[in-house]
């Protein structure tokens, strides 16, 4: 009897257990230790090109070069905060997840049977995979929007995979 409950037990693990996940950030370009050494340097070069403004008596002008300098942190910073936001995909042979999270922790969460479920490419010839989407009866969520084309074209065909891996009961 303990054999037969040990057997259901796996069954349900390999059912819930992820096909397929992936977790979809923003692209960064510059790390944080790259933002400091480049704010240095803004910051040095601004204080040296308002210094012959200062010695002639226009003061004012270096308040400018710092407003620059403000602008410029406050617009990292922004972004950064925006790089927070995450989507995470999950397959599992009954259940497919999509939890996006917005840089303020917000979530929003759609789950899919599955074998109703499709993945709808917009491509153009000249740019690459523009825009993905899961569309399931009447829902139609994009998903991948932070990607660039060719990482979003690599998820496309990875998960495509999975996807067809499931319907056909892998």
């Amino acid at each position: 009897m303990a054999g037969s409950k040990a057997t259901f037990d796996d069954e349900a693990d390999r059912f819930e257990k992820p096909v397929f996940s992936a977790v979809i950030r923003p692209h960064r370009s510059l790390s944080p230790q790259g933002f400091k050494t480049m704010m240095a340097l803004v910051c040095l070069i601004s204080v040296i090109a308002s210094l012959p403004f200062v010695i002639m008596g226009f003061w004012p002008v270096a308040g400018f070069f710092g407003l620059d300098f403000l602008g410029l942190y406050i617009a990292f910073r922004v972004s950064y905060r925006r790089g927070q936001a995450f989507e995470l995909l999950e397959l599992t042979p009954i259940r497919l997840l999509l939890r996006k999270v917005s840089e303020r922790g917000e979530a929003r969460e759609w789950q899919f049977n599955p074998l109703w479920t499709r993945l709808d490419r917009e491509a153009d010839d000249e740019f690459g995979l523009q825009k993905l989407a899961l569309t399931s009866r009447n829902e139609h969520v994009v998903i991948a929007r932070d990607l660039s084309p060719e990482e979003r074209e690599t998820l496309a065909d990875a998960f495509g995979r999975a996807l067809s891996d499931v319907k056909r009961g892998y």
